[in-house]
């Protein structure tokens, strides 16, 4: 994808050549405005680029929009950002932050109303292809990356710009921080210890864990927070997706595929043996006590209450259950607790590089500049610490190059999507447990790559049926799973029937036909 030396020689000196004959060069150097019109995909919107680095001349002001709250010391943070930005690229930012709990109402109305702002965070999950297909974001060339980016286009692998395009063009500076998207679950070892019980490693021992803390007095064995809305038994991406070795196409509705089908046939995965199976194993543990019968209304913060020593153990990603872990250990090193693989030699799948990014918006009058700070974000030690981390020694404290401590005010600086330029330059907390940082090591070395690995379903046409869908898998698919439910094959077969009903064939007709064009590229 990268062009050689050779061709970059020729380039400029056509460009040169060019500029002497035809007063093509004759432009005063600023910043062309020529993307103040939306780009829909095929048409870039994207200034012409001339050779040299960008004129910085003319102060510019940056507007973000960011996902997240805005924290306490945002204007102490950013204020030192600032006066770096101006030393460096003469420009200043100004962020506008769109609240946890509305962000996806008022995300893609930003777009819809074409309000004034230049940078965007933006990921798979968080609208990037809806909004490219809408022509949101500008189309980013490799030669205006090589001009204005120069460091994160070396910095970051080919594949990670392939992922990133879309109908094969690219709108988005990916992320360059290579995650693995399988989930764990965290234990207390000394309950483990106490019962005398195999290590967790398989469904099978993690329920015998389970069963057995259903003995200890105030203690649940599993917690989970169903009442946020989460469609989703919290274990059935590692139960249903791993141990299977599918892969969930949206979490807003039960389609699935296995991931070495080279034809990418998708199946309601409610509708299948392994589910009838996985929800008899969850019926099992709600009768043994597995978790609380009121689990489904749980508002509480889980990990909470885990510090709390209320709850046992819980599901999520590695990086964030070895972070509790090292915070654990600090605050609370009478527990003893660890990670666990419950499919330890199932395929590991990595995110895309799409996982998080940045993408300019399509009406950026300042394009250009816009790139220089998210090269300057990704890739300049000084800015990345400072925008990642906050102030030293009042956010965080440092420990070598790679490594931090938390400050004392480090909670006033946290909770929004720094994520956008997670780069090599990210520090590792220092309490971070070495098991978690080998486990992810063993991951990376044996990622699976399939053929649908970069495909994200466009909804735009069965939108009412996805909300419909979503609403079932709560009603019906949460309560049978928490084994709420106590004919089972009654309860399969009732949600089944009502996801039919309320549009289940028509999605699966459209992905079908979206993953098949796909395939055919």
């Amino acid at each position: 994808m990268k062009p050689n030396k050779s061709f970059m020689v020729l380039l400029a000196v056509i460009c040169v050549l060019a500029a002497v004959l035809s007063a093509c060069g004759s432009s005063t150097g600023n910043e062309t405005n020529q993307g103040k019109e939306a780009a829909a995909p095929g048409n870039t919107g994207a200034p012409e680029v001339t050779e040299g680095a960008g004129d910085i001349s003319k102060e510019a002001t940056l507007k973000l929009l960011m996902i997240g709250s805005k924290p306490t010391d945002y204007d102490e943070v950013f204020g030192e950002l600032n006066r770096l930005l101006k030393e460096k690229i003469n420009a200043t930012v100004e962020t506008e932050f769109l609240d946890w709990a509305d962000w996806t109402q008022k995300y893609p109305l930003k777009f819809a109303a074409n309000e004034d702002f230049d940078i965007a965070y933006t990921a798979n999950w968080a609208f990037y292809n809806d909004q490219v297909l809408k022509g949101g974001f500008l189309e980013l060339t490799e030669e205006m990356l090589q001009q204005y980016a120069p460091k994160t286009w070396e910095s970051l692998s080919e594949v990670a710009w392939e992922q990133a395009k879309v109908n094969g063009k690219l709108y988005m500076v990916p992320n360059n921080n290579q995650e693995v998207t399988d989930k764990v679950v965290l234990i207390r070892e000394d309950l483990r210890k106490k019962y005398n019980l195999d290590p967790v490693n398989s469904p099978e021992t993690y329920a015998a864990y389970l069963k057995a803390i259903a003995g200890e007095k105030g203690i649940s064995p599993f917690g989970a927070k169903p009442a946020d809305g989460w469609k989703w038994h919290e274990l059935d991406q590692i139960l249903l997706e791993q141990q299977n070795e599918w892969n969930l196409v949206d979490y807003n509705f039960p389609l699935g595929y296995k991931l070495d089908d080279p034809s990418g046939q998708v199946f309601n995965v409610y509708d299948t043996p392994e589910f009838t199976q996985l929800i008899e194993y969850y019926k099992d543990l709600a009768d043994h006590g597995g978790w609380s019968k009121n689990i489904v209304s749980n508002k509480n913060d889980v990990f909470q209450d885990i510090k709390a020593g209320k709850i046992s153990s819980y599901s999520h990603n590695l990086g964030t259950i070895s972070s509790n872990i090292g915070e654990i250990r600090r605050d609370k090193p009478e527990l003893e607790v660890g990670i666990a693989d419950l499919t330890p030699d199932k395929k590991k799948i990595g995110a895309i590089s799409t996982q998080n990014g940045m993408s300019i918006h399509a009406t950026s009058k300042q394009p250009e500049r816009s790139l220089m700070l998210i090269d300057l974000l990704q890739n300049d030690k000084e800015i990345h610490d400072l925008t990642m981390y906050g102030i030293a020694g009042k956010h965080y404290e440092p420990v070598g190059d790679d490594k931090y401590n938390p400050g004392p005010s480090y909670a006033n600086y946290t909770g929004f999507s720094v994520w956008g330029w997670n780069s090599l330059l990210n520090r590792t907390d220092a309490s971070y447990p070495e098991e978690g940082t080998k486990m992810l090591e063993e991951w990376q070395s044996k990622v699976y790559h399939f053929p649908l690995e970069t495909f994200v379903f466009d909804d735009t046409k069965v939108k009412n049926e996805v909300a419909n869908v979503g609403n079932v898998m709560l009603r019906y698919a949460i309560p049978l799973e928490y084994g709420l439910i106590k004919d089972l094959e009654k309860g399969q077969a009732d949600l089944i029937k009502q996801l039919q009903a309320a549009g289940l064939d028509v999605i699966q007709q459209e992905l079908q036909s979206q993953i098949d064009a796909f395939l055919d590229q």
